[in-house]
């Protein structure tokens, strides 16, 4: 199993000071200064700060590919910093939109659970917390950033809920990639993809069994 594991990473440089993985740093480091600006109720800086972080999830991941710069670490990183920024910005919306934040907690719980479901089964399973990088993972945290941006306009409440929905679907997706892989893998694009893995794993398997 992890010489599987290793051929697949063989792409993949071992160098943890890449552009993209200073991009993931940047977010990691710099979401916490959300929450100083959420409590001086800063209401424009923690929008703008907001946004300026954000985008690193956005050009990190584009930078890794037209650089050719993926790294061992880079996915795992990633997912960090991601939690970093969304959690110091659901923290400083209750600060700053602390009646709205009120009205929608049982859907923000629902989401945040969903999310510490999946860390879960995979810590359970693995001793790791997953880092798939799906599909319908990219798609929904660039939608939780609109959602964020939109409580802070005071848009329409549906949107963000209906952005919770999506998250939701999507963490209880990497569950079922959970149950399926037999190790931990990352940047997997979709539950078909991780169905597909584990009957080439079984095969394989099967293969090494006879030949032995």
């Amino acid at each position: 199993m992890c010489e599987k594991s290793a051929d697949r990473n063989q792409d993949r440089t071992t160098s943890l000071l890449t552009i993209p993985n200073i991009l993931c740093f940047i977010r990691l480091i710099g979401s916490p200064a959300l929450l100083v600006i959420a409590w001086q109720q800063d209401q424009m800086l923690f929008l703008w700060t907001f946004l300026g972080l954000f985008l690193t999830d956005w050009f990190d991941g584009k930078l890794a590919i037209l650089l050719n710069q993926k790294s061992v670490y880079g996915a795992v990183l990633d997912s960090f910093a991601d939690v970093s920024l969304y959690a110091s910005a659901i923290l400083g919306l209750g600060w700053l939109k602390w009646e709205t934040f009120q009205q929608e907690v049982l859907w923000i719980t629902l989401g945040v659970s969903s999310y510490f479901l999946t860390c879960t089964v995979g810590l359970i399973k693995y001793g790791r917390i997953p880092s798939y990088h799906t599909r319908a993972a990219k798609i929904c945290w660039m939608l939780a950033g609109l959602a964020i941006v939109s409580l802070l306009m005071n848009w329409p409440i549906w949107l963000s809920r209906l952005v919770i929905i999506g998250i939701i679907y999507t963490n209880l997706e990497a569950v079922a990639m959970t149950i399926v892989l037999p190790e931990w893998t990352n940047d997997l694009r979709t539950l078909a993809a991780a169905i597909r893995m584990k009957r080439k794993m079984d095969a394989e398997n099967k293969t090494e069994f006879h030949a032995d």
